[in-house]
């Protein structure tokens, strides 16, 4: 019991269960095959990425707050550009921006990126990893910097949310 407590912690046995659900519902069928070839996949992604707080893995209340974040914009968003759309008068005033983000967020600049470009109105013109600057088109350069401050936040979120090890950290 303890050799396997050792090497399935209840964290990873969520992730595995959390995985191996979402594996299901990606084939929309819920069938033995599925169930098993999820459950494979999981234990093989989820092997290297648990650890301990801070070194890798999960930590799903940020993950839970980023996407609640990126729903609630997804739905706002949705409103305004439908407003915009259906009003005489043009209020749009485009820009293209530069966000400069934590050095630590290259690891989720795809994330990051998934997350503005989903929201109608705003959408990454280019990502520079190298610097740690994302390129985004708005509706309203008015928001410029409130957008700017909104990404930055995104960013921080998913980097609590899924932590990546430092290079003092990664085992050799």
């Amino acid at each position: 019991m303890r050799l396997l407590r050792r090497h399935f912690p209840i964290r990873r046995v969520i992730l595995i269960v959390g995985l191996v659900a979402a594996w299901c519902a990606l084939w929309n069928r819920l069938s033995i095959a599925n169930i098993v070839s999820g459950l494979l996949v999981a234990v093989v992604v989820s092997h290297r990425s648990v650890g301990p707080a801070g070194i890798g893995g999960v930590r799903l209340r940020p993950l839970l707050k980023l996407g609640a974040i990126v729903g609630q914009d997804l739905v706002m968003s949705t409103f305004n550009v439908a407003y915009e759309v259906i009003t005489p008068t043009d209020y749009t005033e485009e820009a293209i921006i530069g966000v400069d983000l934590p050095s630590n967020a290259r690891a989720h600049m795809m994330l990051i990126a998934v997350a503005v470009t989903v929201t109608p109105g705003t959408a990454v013109i280019d990502v520079d990893p190298d610097t740690s600057r994302i390129y985004l088109h708005i509706l309203h350069a008015e928001r410029a910097e409130a957008t700017a401050e909104h990404v930055q936040e995104l960013a921080n979120l998913a980097c609590r949310a899924l932590p990546m090890p430092t290079d003092s950290e990664v085992p050799s």
